[in-house]
């Protein structure tokens, strides 16, 4: 789904570009109120596995790959402002630094894999949970049919955007059915990612994850007419309750994924460059303005041994990320911390 320069023209590029910026600046507002003292490391952490799991490719039909697009994942986890910068993050990383995504292009690609996943997977995240039975496992199918129906979204998204400003003349009916039809049978990958690691997390720590704060919302009780809420139990030692642990392992198995599993990926190509090569989509594709970049192609320049340079590309990609990603949130959560006192339970839950 990463469109290269010259699939869109300039004009609906720099839309999209305007489209992608406010959007990431409504985010920025937004993640002040989901991202606390707790939630703000993790979001760092999300994006380096959104990096981590992208670079793991794999075959949905002959001759084609997918991939994880990661806006159904990181609305759940961390929120759906917070879940639009941490992917905008990610595909920020991976344009300038491996030449993945047209730089032209940035715009269109926040707005398919960023904005509209995230959009549409929180949609539908929020209605089923609202309709399902309260539990961990109501999460868990929410976040399968969420992350499943974000994905041809998506493919739809670039669809009517390829409508809008294509630069070579083919039929938007075989394209439409191309996009959907591949990115559906990708989107079975995406809802499964989505759920193990949403159901990881929410069996070890249901508070981390935004998507889950129904499942730890306190009692109320009636007191003299109005309601109050209960006394809070007794915190559990700080040892069990730090996040400390659950990022460590986040990220360690990011680096393992992105540095050792990658490297056993599908080599075919993705649903976007498959069905591009099939209908002569990439006609006018353009060479990317960073290709000569250390990095390009997630590799590492100078490193002649395939394994070795793929690895230390996605070693140095995850680190890269997690530094950024949790440069942004901290960044927020401080800007959050400046502005007028919390009195969310969140912030309340120590006192």
């Amino acid at each position: 789904m990463h469109v290269p320069d010259g699939f869109i023209d300039a004009p609906t590029s720099a839309v999209t570009g305007v489209v992608a910026a406010a959007a990431v600046a409504v985010s920025l507002r937004g993640a002040r109120r989901e991202l606390d003292e707790r939630t703000a490391p993790l979001a760092g952490l999300v994006a380096a596995f959104i990096f981590a799991v992208q670079m793991l490719n794999f075959p949905v039909a002959a001759g084609t790959s997918g991939h994880l697009l990661g806006g159904a994942l990181a609305a759940i986890l961390v929120g759906p402002y917070t879940g639009v910068l941490c992917v905008s993050v990610v595909l920020l990383m991976q344009s300038i630094l491996f030449a993945d995504g047209g730089l032209t292009a940035l715009g269109v690609n926040i707005t398919n894999m960023a904005i509209v996943t995230t959009v549409v997977a929180y949609a539908v995240f929020r209605l089923l949970v609202k309709v399902l039975p309260r539990g961990r496992r109501s999460i868990t199918v929410a976040s399968f049919a969420a992350a499943l129906l974000s994905v041809p979204a998506a493919a739809l998204a670039f669809t009517l955007m390829f409508a809008v400003g294509g630069t070579t003349d083919v039929s938007l009916g075989k394209v439409l059915t191309a996009m959907v039809g591949v990115h559906a049978l990708i989107g079975l990958g995406e809802a499964t990612i989505t759920a193990l690691t949403v159901g990881a997390v929410v069996a070890v720590r249901p508070d981390l994850v935004y998507g889950a704060r129904d499942l730890r919302q306190r009692l109320r009780l009636r007191v003299n007419g109005e309601l109050v809420d209960a006394p809070a139990a007794e915190p559990a030692p700080v040892a069990a309750r730090s996040p400390r642990r659950i990022w460590a392992v986040g990220l360690v198995t990011s680096l393992v994924l992105a540095g050792f599993v990658s490297f056993y990926a599908s080599a075919s190509p993705d649903g976007l460059e498959k069905v591009a090569a099939d209908h002569g989509i990439d006609k006018k594709a353009e060479d990317h303005a960073v290709a000569d970049s250390p990095l390009a192609d997630y590799g590492v320049k100078d490193v002649t041994d395939a394994r070795l340079s793929g690895g230390l590309a996605g070693v140095i990609g995850v680190g890269v990320t997690v530094v950024a990603g949790s440069a942004v949130f901290w960044a927020v959560r401080r800007r959050r911390a400046a502005g007028p006192a919390d009195v969310s339970p969140a912030s309340t839950s120590g006192a």
